[in-house]
């Protein structure tokens, strides 16, 4: 139901077409100072984080990646968890993707905080 599109370190754009794009597609930005490893979303109503979206890849820090939805996919509240490349998750629950279209993830060291900004 769920596939990574691309990271994006430079200013290329992979856009689905709007017969294909779920109504949940969204992008994450890291703008944490830190490269994130895993990227999982999952519905909110389970338990299961399914698989690790990013695959093999990482998201440093600047980037951004394309999560798309298969088309037909229900609901709009989602879960979202990062794991930095030192085995740190922080997560986030019930975002509703149907009206986010990007996800901003920020690191303050002083307060040890992650945090996320949706748009």
């Amino acid at each position: 139901m769920l596939k990574r599109v691309m990271a994006l370190a430079a200013p290329v754009v992979l856009l689905a077409s709007p017969a294909m794009a779920g109504d949940q597609d969204f992008q994450v930005y890291n703008k944490t100072g830190y490269t994130i490893s895993e990227v999982y979303v999952s519905a909110s109503n389970t338990n299961d984080w399914e698989e690790d979206v990013m695959e093999a890849d990482v998201l440093s820090d600047g980037e951004t990646v394309d999560i798309e939805f298969a088309r037909g996919t229900k609901g709009c509240r989602f879960d979202l968890k990062v794991v930095y490349d030192d085995g740190t998750p922080a997560v986030w629950n019930r975002l509703d993707l149907c009206s986010v279209s990007k996800v901003t993830l920020r690191y303050d060291r002083n307060a040890d905080r992650t945090w996320a900004t949706t748009d």
